[in-house]
């Protein structure tokens, strides 16, 4: 894993997704290395091997310094805090920057989402508790270890991102499930298991989305294809292409949701 230390002149996004304002990436890159993951487009744009994603992560050293100055300079909004890296990613046990931002954060009262694959998060409970409008969500996309080792081979364990989601519930602080990407490879019965545990853990809603061929983390998926689920692959696809297989997941997952009396959004 290359890391490095990196300097930038601006911090805070304005954000293209709906009902968020700005977001904050306080790193380039993510050590989680998953094989769908398709932020790897600002590393294609930049003319980078796809596959070097999640190989490397620039820390963007004065990312809380940067914030502190610029949020003076916009309009109070809502920030999600990361759209195309890990903000708890295991860097950040050593560098603090999410934790340091959010203390810059605290002192406007930025209404804040936080998404991440990381019970670090846990870590910065006692920031979180202080903020009025704040929301805390963890990304679980399977319940099966062996989908978790191939599409998420550098993430936190499953049962840690449960436990996790747990805590936050445990401590009442507004939280959410990301259910995403929905991988073809897991059957109706498994996303219903999922969701059966969610429900268990009294998460306050979920998200789900599905899997999105972007920027091109086809190579990377199928690599994954190709090294452990090879007699799958044309099912996969199959699937991926079929818009008749998603809307029966979605049929699937909004009847279930129904009987476990569960909150459930859709990004598709």
């Amino acid at each position: 894993m290359e890391i490095k230390e990196i300097r930038v002149k601006s911090v805070i996004s304005k954000s293209g997704i709906y009902g968020i304002d700005y977001s904050i990436n306080p790193y380039y890159g993510c050590g989680h290395g998953c094989r769908y993951c398709y932020a790897r487009f600002v590393h294609v744009l930049r003319d980078g091997d796809p596959r070097d994603w999640g190989k490397f992560v620039h820390v963007k050293v004065n990312a809380p310094d940067i914030v502190r100055e610029e949020m003076y300079r916009i309009k109070r909004g809502k920030i999600l805090i990361s759209s195309v890296t890990d903000p708890y990613q295991w860097i950040e046990q050593k560098y603090e920057l999410t934790r340091r931002i959010l203390k810059h954060l605290l002192k406007r009262n930025f209404p804040v989402v936080i998404l991440t694959k990381s019970p670090l998060v846990i870590r910065d409970v006692d920031l979180i508790t202080k903020f009025k409008d704040i929301e805390v969500g963890l990304t679980i996309t399977t319940l099966r270890d062996d989908i978790k080792q191939a599409f998420e081979p550098n993430a936190p364990s499953i049962d840690s991102r449960l436990n996790a989601l747990r805590e936050l519930v445990n401590k009442g602080i507004r939280n959410y499930a990301f259910i995403a990407p929905i991988i073809p490879i897991m059957s109706l019965s498994d996303i219903g298991d999922l969701l059966e545990e969610l429900k268990a853990i009294e998460v306050n809603r979920v998200l789900v989305d599905k899997l999105n061929i972007k920027a091109k983390n086809w190579i990377t998926i199928q690599d994954a294809l190709n090294e452990y689920f090879p007699n799958k692959t044309t099912e996969f696809w199959r699937k991926v292409k079929n818009e008749e297989y998603w809307f029966s997941v979605k049929k699937f997952i909004i009847k279930k949701a129904r009987e476990l009396d569960l909150n459930v959004d859709f990004c598709y």
